[in-house]
């Protein structure tokens, strides 16, 4: 059925457990697991770094934000012992559109993500990177809450 996931992680306790999903979904069919991390785009702020740091120091910014995508990634392929896996960390304005274009590039068939379900003004305002997802992808998107 499914023979190449992708799984976009960030972080958080939620996507953490979109790991445990994918990768026990990933054992049960066979198939190879992708994990995605978004690096944040020079432009935008890490996690609630100041602006101030982010313009004084650019090279330290983003010398951060690859480690923080190195730390999660590690993670997750530590959770997918005895799968096939590989992890990516790529450079995005848009999370939604590096999900999307890194899905179809390593031919993934599905995505495997998890949702922050934000409803009412919170959802508004911050926007979901799964609804984006949900909206564009050609892919079928499993979405873990």
């Amino acid at each position: 059925m499914f023979r190449h996931l992708l799984c976009p992680i960030d972080g958080s306790p939620l996507s953490c457990g979109a790991v445990d999903k994918a990768v026990a979904l990933a054992r049960e069919i066979g198939a190879e697991l992708t994990f995605f991390y978004a690096k944040s785009d020079p432009g935008s702020l890490l996690h609630g770094e100041s602006e101030l740091s982010r313009v004084m120091d650019p090279e330290g910014y983003a010398a951060r934000a690859e480690a923080h995508a190195r730390s999660i990634l590690s993670e997750a392929l530590a959770a997918a012992e005895g799968v096939r896996c590989q992890a990516i960390a790529v450079s995005a304005g848009e999370p939604y559109e590096a999900i999307i274009a890194t899905a179809e590039q390593k031919c993934c068939d599905l995505i495997v993500m998890a949702s922050h379900g934000y409803r009412g003004v919170k959802g508004l305002l911050l926007g979901s990177q799964t609804q984006k997802v949900l909206l564009h992808s050609k892919l079928p998107v499993l979405v873990y809450r």
